[in-house]
């Protein structure tokens, strides 16, 4: 009689699997976002407040000359849109940050990083959903800029979505890199002040770099080294139709660095997250 020897050979996983894992992560973020209406409503009061009081005054003070990708004068609400857009996502993004310190903190991110699916594949997912959240914030916030007559072309709202998504995935992975090397929840606030202030007020959003290089050179370069900079001409330029490749590049590359920089910060070998036996939260 012949034995048959069952070998146990390693499998990996399936693309069914893996989209299983990614949609399960993106449904508990879309599930969580559902649950705090407040999180919905706080990411357009920020932009709104920009555009329907500060516009008001800064309209007549700040004058915007004929610059790409626009092709004639256009009111100052216009110009600071996707400045806006990019700042609900840059804000969204340390909010999804956030909730990785707390899901740390009570267990439910640890719980994730340990199954057997890779780790930055698990990342990549949680980092996703963070960015498809993101989405619905600032095509609500285009809604409510179109009653106030801020009317890109039409096609600009689909030639957008990709520029969009590519910003939302660079500010996501910062954030999630950040909150690598927090160690408490209540140390997060603090480090994001000295984080989101500057990246916001120190670019293209509210003002053109002309005016910035008019007003202090040190500051431009500044303006022309920050990421977000970059991330606010690469919407403005998609809203039109239009590529920036410079912006392109710079914010596809961000993304890749700051997405390695993260897998490692979450590698518990490797990273930051190594702070003692339990993986745990100091």
């Amino acid at each position: 009689m012949s034995t048959i020897t069952a070998h146990d050979t390693p499998r990996g996983f399936s693309f069914a699997e893996y989209m299983t894992c990614l949609t399960g992560i993106v449904w508990r973020e879309g599930l969580r976002f559902l649950h705090q209406r407040e999180r919905f409503v706080s990411a357009l009061v920020r932009p709104l407040v920009w555009l329907f009081i500060f516009a008001a005054g800064f309209r007549q003070v700040l004058g915007i000359s004929i610059i790409p990708p626009y092709e004639t004068y256009i009111l100052y609400e216009v110009f600071i849109a996707p400045g806006l857009m990019a700042m609900i996502q840059l804000f969204n993004g340390m909010q999804s940050s956030l909730s990785m310190v707390y899901d740390r903190e009570m267990g439910n991110m640890r719980t994730l990083l340990v199954s057997p699916l890779p780790r930055g594949f698990l990342l990549f997912c949680k980092l996703l959903a963070g960015t498809a959240v993101s989405l619905l914030q600032v095509y609500a916030f285009l809604l409510i800029a179109w009653f106030w007559d801020i009317t890109p072309p039409p096609v600009g709202y689909l030639t957008v979505l990709p520029a969009l998504i590519l910003s939302g995935l660079m500010l996501g992975s910062l954030g999630m890199l950040i909150s690598s090397g927090i160690k408490q929840l209540e140390n997060f606030a603090g480090v994001m002040n000295f984080v989101i202030f500057p990246m916001f007020f120190a670019s293209s959003a509210l003002y053109p770099l002309w005016r910035v290089q008019e007003g202090s050179p040190y500051l431009y370069y500044v303006c022309e080294a920050n990421p977000f900079t970059h991330a606010v001409e690469l919407i403005r330029f998609a809203l039109y139709g239009q590529i920036n490749w410079v912006s392109l590049a710079v914010v596809a590359t961000c993304t890749i660095v700051f997405m390695i920089g993260a897998i490692i910060a979450y590698d518990p070998s490797r990273g930051l997250t190594r702070r003692g036996p339990a993986g745990g939260e100091g």
